[in-house]
């Protein structure tokens, strides 16, 4: 068996450590390397399956540009998801879903080996595990409305 972890895998590594940027917990680039050390990562695999697997150098560079790209485009990102989320303001919005769209967002937009539609769908797919059916519906619909917008700007 194959224990490298997968881009599945690292993509939900990569939002656990937006998620924690939402608090302000760290700099993205002063936490990062040590949080991914293959150290760390053995001592929390008891704790979450997710984190037992290897790091190949392919998604340690993945998860550190998606979390430092965030974090830079951190304004732009949000500004985008409080014009998109109709009838939400950032701040009625949870945490994680607030993770998941600005990591979903980055993706869309900056990550050339994502396709839009699989950074929808994962996303998606991380908010039926972390939140709620119906997050997954709203997040879906942000990040199609968003998507809409960039396929007619291109046009």
């Amino acid at each position: 068996m194959n224990n490298t972890v997968s881009r599945k895998q690292a993509r939900e590594i990569a939002l656990h450590l937006v998620f924690e940027l939402g608090f302000g917990a760290f700099e993205a680039e002063n936490v990062m390397t040590e949080r991914l050390d293959e150290e760390i990562m053995r001592s929390i695999s008891g704790d979450i399956a997710l984190y037992a697997g290897k790091l190949d150098e392919t998604q340690t560079k993945y998860i550190v540009s998606v979390v430092k790209g965030v974090a830079e485009h951190l304004e732009e990102l949000d500004g985008q998801i409080e014009r998109n989320a109709k009838g939400w303001s950032m701040s009625r919005l949870s945490r994680i879903t607030v993770a998941v769209l600005r990591l979903a967002l980055y993706e869309i937009q900056y990550v050339e080996d994502v396709p839009i539609g699989a950074a929808i769908n994962e996303a998606v797919e991380l908010a039926k595990i972390y939140d709620s059916e119906e997050t997954a519906s709203f997040i879906n619909g942000v990040l199609g409305t968003i998507a809409r917008g960039m396929a007619s700007e291109t046009v």
